[in-house]
């Protein structure tokens, strides 16, 4: 195979993947006039289409789809025994990109970056904060975090952090003249901070659990963000109810800001796991990464 045909396969791979010609230029690292040009003639070298051109997308053809479904592997392999090379230097490097919820990135990531980063200057890593449920492999990511009990089985799932408990809370203002809910049904007659799923447009039922006993409440009020930092402001200034992990008010309860309620009812349940495909073989830096995130409580 001529080298030409091999730089534009891996660039006709890149398109296909990204769905964009300037998404792939910036990826490759060329111009997307130059890169439109290699495809043009490697279009012309096979005597087929191989891709759709809109001013939206870029989709693959019949037969682009087939050539990816070839080629395609081939690089992604590639690339893996590439990065596994870095287990030949004397300090692991590579580059490691992760989708994480911004709590997550905040409370679990962040502190184990701090500590692992300084003692690893080769080793570069992407955080990209977002509640929206990720395909890592056709985004490209290395990993993801996600609460445990909603990681696909198909994934290796490593324990990050410890339990997580939800608290519903709000000011003694707010409270004050009202009744305090004592079974979840009973936040239907308050007002509540709803938390926006924004994936589906809609809003985060809030969940309990006491004995065994599962309820979910579709609950009301005046406001709903997709932050809970913003949640929180909501609830301390007297605005409804907030529905929140407990480490985000444990502060402004035990100092009377925010008053606890249905505490019987918010259960532990398993908190964040970093997954990541099984079939990958991980790097050395990567490995690294994971172990500093374990949890070994």
């Amino acid at each position: 195979m001529a080298r030409q045909d091999m730089t534009d396969l891996l660039s006709f791979a890149t398109v296909a993947s990204e769905g964009s010609f300037t998404r792939a230029a910036k990826r490759l690292g060329v111009t997307q006039s130059a890169l439109s040009h290699a495809m043009n003639g490697l279009e012309v070298r096979l005597g087929l289409q191989l891709l759709n051109r809109s001013t939206r997308a870029v989709t693959t053809t019949e037969a682009g789809e087939r050539l990816l479904r070839t080629v395609g592997p081939q690089f992604e392999q590639i690339e893996v025994e590439l990065a596994a090379l870095t287990e030949f230097r004397d300090k692991p490097a590579g580059n490691i990109r992760i989708t994480a919820p911004e709590l997550a990135a905040e409370t679990v990531l962040w502190p184990a970056l701090q500590r692992l980063l300084p003692e690893y200057p080769d080793i570069h890593v992407e955080i990209v904060s977002s509640d929206v449920r990720t395909n890592i492999v056709s985004e490209r990511f290395d990993a993801g975090v996600r609460i445990g009990e909603y990681v696909e089985k198909d994934m290796v799932a490593v324990r990050i952090a410890p339990p997580m408990r939800m608290a519903v809370v709000g000011t003694p203002g707010y409270l004050k003249g009202r009744p305090k809910p004592r079974k979840p049904e009973d936040l239907i007659g308050h007002r509540c901070i709803n938390l926006a799923r924004v994936s589906r447009g809609d809003f985060f039922p809030w969940e309990f659990e006491r004995a065994g006993k599962e309820v979910n409440v579709q609950v009301g009020g005046q406001l709903a963000f997709s932050s809970l930092s913003l949640t929180r402001k909501a609830a301390l200034a007297g605005l409804g109810l907030g529905y929140l992990p407990e480490q985000e008010v444990l502060a402004d309860v035990a100092e009377g800001r925010l008053v606890r309620v249905l505490e019987a009812w918010c259960e532990p349940f398993p908190s964040y796991h970093l997954y990541y495909p099984s079939r990958r073989q991980p790097t050395a830096a990567f490995t690294l990464l994971v172990e500093a995130l374990r949890y070994r409580g």
